[in-house]
């Protein structure tokens, strides 16, 4: 029977049905892999967001049974549930279509009006017909989630009837409890920082910005931060405030008040610490600044060119002042100190002036480093004498520049020639020679400067000899007037620094004997034409020559100075004074007006050995004349 065979029919399906689900069952406990539900074991985010609002998320922690309907996946419940409940009832035609409505409602944003016809409320519909229903309960929860977000961003900008309105919306929709709690919480924080805020926002208006006192918007933003510390508006404000002090900082940089621009910074700074806008404002100073200073700096290096060293350091100054740590600035103060002490020369270079009124040039001199120095000899030095004592520091704080040379026979026939002087040997009518048949060194009449130690017409590239202290100082007279610079003997204590050249030893090279051929004095090796030899020399030494060798002949000192110690002593600027005792303790000449007796200084081609010491000094007549003295000039920066 057709009746009959329908039952069947049914029973027959319900049974296979219900194997179906078993089996379902049974495969998910001991296949899950060969099923089609997807295991989410993470927070899923939905990043299309179509309500606009922020990322909705679902905690999905258990499988869910995915079914297909009109093409979509739709995820539904747990596949306990799914068993328990049995097979999921299906989709009518009344429930898709409002599934359609409300999905075309929700895409428009209209989800909570017009009444009777909003999202929500479809939503709700479905789940009148089907509680369980997925995609109903999907979007409830999305659209709660949006809700949540709208609330959140209303409090941001402080709108309290907004963020009420939307966080009443998301307790009547799918939530969780936290989240409502910390809504509210927020809610009844912005309840009691809103009158604070539109106080201090009339305060900025009346400029009434900080103060002491508590009535000032600076200190209502402050209270509102330690009510709500995440509150933007009142930060926002005090960014506000802080722009004024940051404007003010960048007005003063621009006229160059840097120091009032560093007291307005120093204020900004206790409003928002570290703030991104105070960093870029303290950068943008410090541009200013260094910008400045480097314009200041060049016009300090083109006052020192021009050779107004004291407007250079007052700009160099304001440099400094200006940006502490300006590029180039350490550079620039050397060269000023040079220009204080060496005329813009630096140490150890060497030049020769030229001469005004007609051809020729100054003997080439050399710029001596300023320094200090012991001066003088202990008194256990080995050839000590008291004249040398007492031993003390002196300071050469003015920059000068000595001779390379001992000035030559050439330079002084220059001299001679051009002014038709007349030396003190010429007028005295004798000079000084050496006698080969007797060793000794013997007056006799028509020796002047232009012959040599044994009487003979001398060599230009010869040092000058037998001139006396007079006619030195004749020639540096006649040479500053040639240049219009100022030319003189050197004083003792400049001899004396530096021939020592920074060493504190007998002689500038060490203690003991020469090392190598450094300059021509006495040695054991010597020998003149007839074969004499030195009674007293240094021992396995022999400089070539016996009597002064051509100028140059040797090597330079460390400050760059020939012959300085040996072949010829030199006269000196100095009043002869028996020691040292009330003697200046800088550099300039010990003199005493109409002093008839000056000082020689240095070893000579005929000294012993305690006679070129660096300390040795000798007193002299100011006319005396010798093949074994000339001199050498120094020239003042």
């Amino acid at each position: 029977m057709p009746g009959t065979e329908n039952v069947n029919k049914q029973r027959n399906l319900g049974g296979a049905l219900g194997i179906v689900v078993l089996l379902f069952a049974l495969g998910y406990r001991f296949f899950p892999g060969i099923l089609h539900f997807e295991p989410q074991t993470q927070v899923q985010t939905n990043t299309t967001a179509p309500l606009g609002g922020k990322p909705w998320v679902i905690d999905q922690s258990t499988p869910m049974i995915v079914q297909e309907q009109e093409g979509q996946p739709i995820v539904g419940t747990t596949l306990a549930e799914a068993i328990a409940m049995g097979p999921p009832a299906p989709v009518t035609k009344e429930v898709a279509a409002l599934l359609k409505s409300a999905r075309r409602q929700e895409d428009e944003g209209k989800l909570f009006e017009p009444p009777g016809n909003n999202a929500v409320g479809l939503y709700r519909q479905v789940l009148g017909l089907d509680p369980n229903n997925p995609a109903a309960l999907d979007a409830l929860a999305r659209i709660g989630g949006a809700v949540r977000d709208w609330s959140l961003a209303a409090l941001e900008r402080g709108d309290e009837a907004e963020a009420q309105r939307y966080a009443a919306q998301f307790a009547d929709l799918p939530h969780s409890e936290n989240e409502l709690a910390i809504l509210r919480a927020r809610l009844k924080v912005l309840r009691e920082v809103m009158p604070m805020l539109t106080a201090a926002a009339e305060l900025l208006k009346q400029n009434r910005l900080i103060g002491e006192d508590s009535n000032n918007a600076l200190a209502v933003y402050r209270k509102v931060l330690e009510i709500d510390p995440a509150n933007r508006i009142a930060d926002e404000g005090l960014g506000l405030i802080e722009k004024g002090f940051l404007d003010r900082a960048l007005d003063a940089a621009a006229q160059d008040e840097f120091a009032s621009a560093d007291a307005i910074l120093a204020e900004a700074s206790s409003i928002r610490p570290g703030s991104q806008a105070l960093l870029d404002t303290r950068s943008q100073i410090e541009g200013l600044r260094r910008q400045r200073g480097e314009t200041v700096l060049a016009q300090a290096r083109s006052a020192l060119d021009a050779g107004n060293a004291d407007l250079a350091e007052t700009l160099a100054r304001s440099a400094q002042a200006i940006s502490t740590d300006l590029a180039g600035l350490d550079n620039f103060n050397e060269r000023l100190r040079n220009a204080r002490l060496y005329a813009n020369f630096e140490p150890g270079q060497v030049f020769s002036d030229r001469f005004l009124d007609t051809t020729g040039v100054a003997p080439p001199v050399v710029v001596i480093p300023a320094g200090e120095f012991a001066m003088g000899s202990p008194a256990d030095e080995e050839g000590h004498r008291d004249d040398e004592e007492p031993q003390r520091q002196v300071r050469i704080i003015t920059g000068f520049a000595m001779g390379q040379s001992e000035i030559s026979v050439a330079e002084f026939r220059q001299f001679a020639s051009s002014v038709g002087y007349r030396s003190d040997a010429e007028r005295l009518g004798t000079g000084s020679v050496y006698d080969e048949s007797s060793g000794r060194m013997n007056d006799r009449r028509g020796i002047d400067w232009r012959r040599d130690y044994k009487g003979d017409r001398a060599s230009d590239k010869l040092p000058v000899l037998n001139v006396s202290w007079n006619d030195a100082n004749e020639y540096v007279e006649w040479l500053s007037q040639r240049t219009g610079k100022r030319y003189r003997l050197p004083s003792e204590a400049e001899f004396e620094y530096v021939l020592r050249a920074g060493s504190s030893t007998r002689f500038w090279w060490g203690d003991g004997d020469p090392p190598g051929v450094l300059t021509n004095v006495t040695g054991d090796g010597d020998r003149s034409p007839s074969k004499r030899s030195w009674g007293r020399a240094f021992d396995r030494y022999n400089d070539g020559f016996w009597g002064p060798a051509p100028v140059k002949n040797y090597p330079a000192n460390p400050f760059g100075i020939y012959d300085l110690d040996g072949n010829l002593s030199e006269w000196v600027d100095d009043c002869w004074h028996d020691n040292y005792t009330r003697a200046p303790r800088d550099s300039k000449a010990w003199i005493n007006p109409g002093c008839e007796r000056r000082v020689i200084r240095g070893g000579s081609w005929g000294s012993s050995p305690e006679q070129v010491r660096s300390a040795y000094r000798l007193s002299v007549p100011a006319d005396a004349r010798s093949a074994r003295v000339g001199f050498r000039v120094v020239r003042e920066l």
